[in-house]
């Protein structure tokens, strides 16, 4: 250790209490945090590359300092896509600490590993009062029986009004409109259900037919628009 000569002149002052770290909650336990392995949790990021072009939804599972689940849902640029598939198998059995330093590809993951670092160093993990934290799988829960993301994509313009494209039920077919052309609900087939369909055996217009599905008041609905074509 090199000092100064203004330090090496100076006479020691004892520094008294040191009461150490605060603690943070972690897994239904406080803990004073002082190395790596000390740190777990479960918790989600958010991450946004620079020209804001697309963004990223980073969750993981810590244990003991180490990642051991990594989900990754991009949205907004197609290079994305590959480099969550990178993301997923880069970021499972680093340290986070690794992990922060670990260049991910791109910007919106790498924004979103320090977003979540943030939470999970600071003890504000979804985990932090739920004792033993959560299952190694629990990530996937956050994309329902289907296994897929949560999308939700609408479009509009003041000349024609809004769009349905896709939401959490499913791919819109169709919007329903009333006499005033205001939307009262739509049609959507769920792709996930479709897949297990045909998995299951069904040819691809029987799994069509099964999983598609609608909501709100389609029944009164004077038309129905495909939002894509009209």
């Amino acid at each position: 250790m090199i000092y100064s000569h203004e330090v090496e002149t100076m006479c020691p002052v004892a520094q008294g209490v040191a009461h150490g770290a605060a603690p943070i909650p972690e897994e239904a336990k406080w803990v004073k945090a002082k190395e790596i392995k000390d740190i777990s949790g479960f918790t989600h990021g958010i991450g946004w590359c620079a020209p804001q072009q697309g963004t990223c939804k980073l969750t993981l599972n810590v244990k003991e300092g180490v990642i051991q689940e990594a989900l990754v849902e991009t949205i907004g640029c197609s290079g994305m896509t590959h480099s969550a598939a990178m993301a997923a198998e880069i970021l499972p059995g680093r340290t986070i600490l690794e992990a922060l330093n670990t260049d991910l590809v791109c910007d919106a993951i790498n924004t979103a590993m320090r977003e979540l670092f943030l939470q999970i160093v600071y003890g504000r993990s979804q985990s932090a009062f739920s004792e033993g934290g959560l299952v190694v799988g629990a990530g996937l829960e956050d994309l329902g029986k289907g296994l897929r993301s949560q999308i939700g994509t609408t479009y509009g313009t003041l000349a024609k009004g809004p769009r349905y494209l896709e939401l959490t039920d499913g791919y819109i077919t169709g919007i329903a409109l009333d006499a005033d052309d205001q939307i009262i609900g739509y049609k959507f087939i769920n792709f996930g259900k479709m897949m297990d369909f045909i998995k299951a055996g069904d040819d691809a217009n029987t799994a069509f037919e099964k999983a598609q599905g609608q909501y709100g008041r389609v029944a009164d609905a004077v038309k129905i628009v495909d939002p894509r074509k009209e």
